[in-house]
Order: structure tokens, then sequence, then C-alpha cells
């Protein structure tokens, strides 16, 4: 790395206030050099990891208050949900304390040798590069399973929330991880590529954009990396004609509107059947419309602002191009400085950017369908392929449909969400790989064949 680069700040600015809540000195590349280089040559047991996990969940619960105030001061989210972002951390630490032994015992396999098995081997460095939407979650959600895998994690987060960054790295230490297990690096995303492509760094996982993805990737595989990315996603809700509609609507309310959409699993296109459409819409429009807006560290705000002002106007220029193009505000509609007014549109088409790009924020298109295979058509037809909801009483047929949408997840009755128990991941433009349950953790190794004769 270029070590006469000039050192530049990372800005942490509370989107409600506007204030600055902090500023930090970019690390040099001799810094980057030797926390990369400290964490090759570190080893440790994975035993250990496990204890440590417990410590870790029952630090992340005894300071939830501060942790939660640290994301909804930095990124903006309702205080409430901040908490249960803490939480589900604090549950996956448990998950893997309980159950990564297990996950990585040795295979044993019958061949013509006197004993054969497979052993699951860490990669040694894993470099994760992770978004400011779910400053603890996605960080967690990478780290520990790779570090119960024996690998030693460098974080890069969002510069926008390098106090969430940092407050992680504290509560690993807090919890008995060596520094070297877990380190942060405070740089911006123009100094990617040297880390990225540091011989000392054995793996990649990012969160984020399809740009961004695409751009880490083709760095990575240029050096012959492995990667998991999680990139963006367009998830339809699809509701048929026999849905328990007020039960379908409540949930469209917290599948798109929670963290103020900001969300690449939120459910960013609600498909009805014509038969409902009518009563799903009014029971929709009138449960958005209690939605209270207002400052995040509020009990009773659900919609906060937008992470940055710039995200608004990127989100109204979407809603104003489909207004021109035909579409109707059921309500919402209206910016002003980070916030957006939680949105509904209708009399949408698949060529409006409401439809046809990812608004990551709280507006959502409603369209009606009138057969299956049309609502399926359009869950199809987007580059995305992360998840789709799908709102029946008949599960018979629900599960005959399974494989008919390119999807990484199919949630029948329940809006898209991530669980530690479960594998997590998409397909097409929304990545590859996958995180959580026993299949993300071993994401994490390589499988060393042991043959003895």
């Amino acid at each position: 790395m270029d070590t006469t680069s000039k050192l530049r700040m990372l800005f942490s600015i509370n989107p409600y206030s506007h204030t600055t809540i902090a500023l930090y000195e970019e690390d040099s590349s001799a810094s980057i050099n030797d926390k990369v280089r400290v964490a090759y040559h570190f080893e440790f047991e994975r035993k250990e990891a496990t204890t440590n996990f417990s410590k870790l969940a029952l630090l992340l619960r005894n300071d939830i208050e501060n942790l939660a105030r640290i994301i909804t001061d930095e990124m903006g989210k309702p205080i409430i949900q901040s908490r249960a972002e803490i939480e589900k951390c604090a549950v996956l630490c448990e998950y893997y304390a309980a159950h990564s032994t297990e996950f990585l015992e040795d295979e044993i396999i019958e061949s013509d040798a006197s004993m054969s098995f497979v052993r699951k081997a860490p990669f040694g460095v894993w470099l994760a590069i992770m978004p400011w939407n779910f400053p603890f979650w996605q960080v967690f959600r990478c780290a520990i399973p790779a570090i119960a895998a024996g690998n030693r994690v460098i974080l890069k987060h969002a510069s926008n929330v390098t106090g969430c960054a940092l407050a992680i790295e504290a509560l690993f230490v807090k919890a008995g991880f060596q520094t070297p297990v877990f380190q942060v690096i405070k740089i911006s995303s123009s100094l990617l590529a040297e880390v990225i492509s540091n011989p000392m760094i054995g793996g990649l996982s990012l969160t984020g954009s399809e740009a961004a993805g695409r751009s880490a990737s083709s760095i990575a595989a240029a050096n012959l990396k492995p990667q998991i990315l999680e990139l963006g996603g367009s998830n339809a809700f699809i509701v048929m004609e026999d849905a328990d509609i007020e039960y379908a609507a409540s949930q469209a309310v917290i599948g798109r509107f929670q963290n103020t959409g900001q969300s690449c699993i939120a459910a960013k296109r609600i498909l009805v059947h014509e038969s409902v459409y009518a009563q799903f819409l009014s029971i929709f429009k009138e449960k958005v419309l209690k939605l209270v807006s207002g400052n995040p560290l509020s009990e009773y705000v659900y919609i906060g602002p937008l992470a940055k002002e710039e995200m608004a106007t990127e989100i109204h220029r979407q809603v104003n191009e489909s207004l021109k193009m035909g579409a109707i505000v059921e309500c919402g509609g209206r910016m002003k400085e980070a916030f957006y007014e939680p949105t509904i549109l209708t009399n949408v088409t698949t060529e409006m950017p409401c439809m046809r790009e990812e608004i990551f924020g709280p507006v959502v298109p409603v369209v009606s369908f009138s057969e299956i295979q049309e609502a399926i058509d359009i869950s199809n037809s987007t580059s995305f392929g992360l998840g789709v909801s799908l709102f029946t009483q008949n599960i018979e047929n629900a599960m005959g449909l399974v494989d008919r949408f390119h999807e990484g997840a199919v949630f029948i009755n329940s809006i898209v969400k991530s669980d530690p128990r479960l594998p997590f991941g998409g397909v097409k433009n929304s990545g590859y790989g996958r995180e959580l349950s026993k299949e993300g953790l071993l994401a994490f190794t390589q499988s060393k064949t042991v043959y003895l004769q």
C-alpha cells in the first residue's frame, strides 16, 4: 500500500440532528498492514471462541441501551428497532456457542484407506466489508461464524457508522478475545482494492450494493480468493385470494417499513390478487398512515430519518420519475431533509423505477394480478433474487410453487427475515454464498482431506 498517501477524516453525523458525532482519522497504510500481519500470524483454539461467544451475548444484553443508542445516533434507526438488533446479535452468539463444535466435527468417510476423513480448516484472515443499515447485525452475522471456524476477522465498516465498528471491537476484547481475532480498519472505500489484494487476506465477505459487490469481487477473484456476497434485493410480497388480508397487511407494514425501509430483504413490491386488491389496499393504507415519523430516540417513532439526506433525494427521484410515467401516490410522496414519508404507489408498471430499481427507503408499489403465474413472472422479472413472501391459506399449493421462484428464500405467510438457524443468501444479482446456520459456518472453512493407509 502507498505509505505516502494523505490521511483523511471519516465523519459520523447524526442524520436526525445533523450534528457531527465524531471525526475519525483514517488508518495509515502501515497501520492497516500491521493489523493484517498480526492477525495472519495469530492462531487460537476454536473452543476458546465458543466460551467467549456466551460472554459476548451477556455483554450485549447488559449494555443494550448504550449500544442501541450508538446505532440510532449514527444511522437514524428508531431506538426500539436498535434494541431488537442488539438482542438478535446476542441470540446469534448463543446459537454458535451451542452448535459450532458439533458443526465442525471431522466427517468420517469410508474409502480404501484404513481411515479417511474431512477436517474443516479456517482460511486465516477474513475481510468483512459491511454496510450501515444494520451496523451490528451484519457484522455479527459474518464475524461470529467466521471466528467460530478459526478465522481472524478484519472489519472495514461503512464510514458513517465507525462508532458502531469501534464499539463492536471493544465488545470482543471485553468478552475475552485477544486483539488479533477481531480488528477494525478505518478507511474509505477507495483504499479497499489494496486491502483485498493483500496476500495475507484469505477471503472476503461483503454486504452492500450490487456495484460494491461487483467491484470487490472482481478484485478478490483476480487474486483467487473465496467470497461471500450479500447484495441488493427487490423482494416481492404476494397476497393470494385466500390469504388472511388483515394479517397480510400487518406483515406488509413490517416487511416494508421497518428500519425505515432500508433493508435488502424488505418487501419492495407488493403483488395482490385482483379479487382482494381493493380490500388489501384499504387496510394497508390505513395502517401505513398510522406510522409515526420523527425523532428516532422516541419510543413511539417507527419511521426515522434515512441514514443520509442524499438517500432521500435519490428516493424522491425514483418516485417522481414513476409519477411522470403514470404512477399514483396513495399516501406520502414528500421529502424533508433526510426524512421521506411512508409512501404507497399504485397504477404502476414494471418499467417504472419503483418496480425496476431497488428503492432503499419507505416507498412501495402495490400491484394487482389475476393468475398466480402472472405474480410469479413479475416476482422473477427483477435481476435480484434474495427472497419472496407468499401469503395464502392453501399451504399445499404454496409448497408446490416454491421451485418456481428464482430466489434464495421463500417465506410462506411471513416476511423474509434472517435467522441464525437457517442459511441466508441470494441468487442472481443478490449475490452468492450463504451465511448463518451450519451451512453459513462451513462457508468460512476449507475442506482438508486426511487419508491414512
